[in-house]
């Protein structure tokens, strides 16, 4: 079985133009996201599905496969299909089981470990979208409309993705205090099948997709599971410039 990532990767983002080639710790952010799939050993092949040539040059100049797409595409996942397809007519022999990681291009902090994970989930859900959740631990996290939170059933199938806080928690609201046990945060990773990407990418956008901004509701809306593995290793996409330097901050921290 096949198994390949491809990191989408848009050069003009409405809060940060220019994000993927945005310097953190004096390398582009698409390399350290790159670098993170490509240091999995359970992952045959990584790609770079851009919009840009500016971005694809970036990734060929640090030895990287990039793979330039259309810039119509609505979503994230409708980039990869693209990629995907356009792979196929080149020879590469991708199947219906094959599992495709979605690695979104402003994640350089992700860790090998939730990889790796998540393609363990998915080795068994080959008719589900697989992605990862993490406890929050603050208050300011889960009020943070660029942070998405996800609620899941004992089964640990999403039950509804959101910017705003979900769940409502009633009881601080009526006594201003609560344990914060039930709050998850999305990572920004998803694992499918092939079979299963070419399902979703053949549904049109939906509502709650559109409202949210948030792809997955397309697939939850059309009756399609996506499971959750809960992570204990935390990351946080970089939306704006004042992300980059909180992610600056961060392995900062670590690394000294």
């Amino acid at each position: 079985m096949v198994t390949i990532c491809i990191i989408p990767a848009r050069y003009g983002s409405t809060r940060f133009p220019g994000k993927p080639l945005a310097l953190l710790k004096n390398k582009p952010i698409i390399q350290h996201v790159y670098e993170k799939a490509k240091a999995s050993n359970f992952i045959d092949d990584v790609f770079v599905a851009t919009d840009d040539i500016r971005v694809y040059n970036a990734v060929e100049s640090f030895g990287g496969k990039a793979i330039m797409t259309s810039n119509k595409h609505p979503s994230g996942t409708d980039r990869i299909f693209e990629a995907v397809n356009n792979l196929i007519k080149d020879g590469y022999e991708i199947k219906d089981n094959s599992i495709i990681i979605n690695l979104q291009g402003d994640e350089p902090l992700i860790r090998v470990e939730s990889i790796n994970q998540l393609i363990e989930i998915m080795k068994n859900n080959d008719k589900s979208i697989g992605t990862l959740a993490k406890k929050i631990e603050k208050e300011e996290d889960f009020i943070n409309p660029n942070i998405v939170k996800v609620v899941f059933d004992k089964n640990f199938n999403a039950l509804y993705f959101s910017r705003s806080p979900i769940p409502f928690d009633r009881e601080k609201f009526i006594k201003g205090s609560s344990q914060y046990n039930f709050m998850y945060k999305h990572i920004g990773i998803y694992g499918y099948s092939f079979e299963v990407l070419k399902k979703f990418v053949n549904l049109p956008q939906s509502l709650l997709e559109k409202i949210e901004s948030l792809e997955q509701l397309r697939a939850l809306e059309n009756g399609i599971r996506i499971k959750i593995a809960i992570t204990p290793y935390d990351s946080f996409g970089i939306d704006t410039p004042e992300d980059l330097k909180k992610a600056e901050e961060f392995l900062n921290f670590f690394l000294n």
